[in-house]
């Protein structure tokens, strides 16, 4: 799987309190802002700091959310699926308005997420 940049997606009910926390914090600087997300500079990677309001869940048992998720861009998230499809690994594929997603567990229940690389960047500038 070809992997363009990396990043952590942490999950808050406190949404502007967590972004302030870390933009004040840490200094870190705002990439782009969504309609409750906004994606920091992680030194290189980022840091996605979304609204935990429990859609795009990988199961239907909402006490099983993770808090956080490491995500892979990939340059077509279809394409990086046929891996996962191999592997049978199951995954929860989403087209959502910011962009495609897929999300999966890794093998000690981590969240683990794709997202094209190339919808990420547009979002950036």
């Amino acid at each position: 799987m070809e992997i363009t940049t990396t990043g952590i997606i942490l999950y808050t009910r406190n949404y502007r309190e967590t972004v302030e926390f870390y933009k004040n914090i840490f200094d870190l600087k705002a990439l782009y802002v969504k309609n409750n997300l906004t994606c920091l500079d992680f030194n290189g990677g980022y840091l996605m700091i979304e609204l935990d309001d429990e859609e795009n869940l990988i199961s239907e048992d909402s006490s099983s959310r993770n808090k956080f998720c490491v995500r892979f861009n990939v340059p077509n998230v279809k394409a990086a699926c046929l891996k996962l499809d191999q592997e049978k690994i199951p995954y929860a594929y989403y087209e959502n308005d910011w962009g495609q997603v897929a999300k999966f567990t890794d093998p000690d229940n981590n969240q683990v997420g794709i997202r094209s690389a190339k919808e990420h960047e547009d979002d950036i500038g």
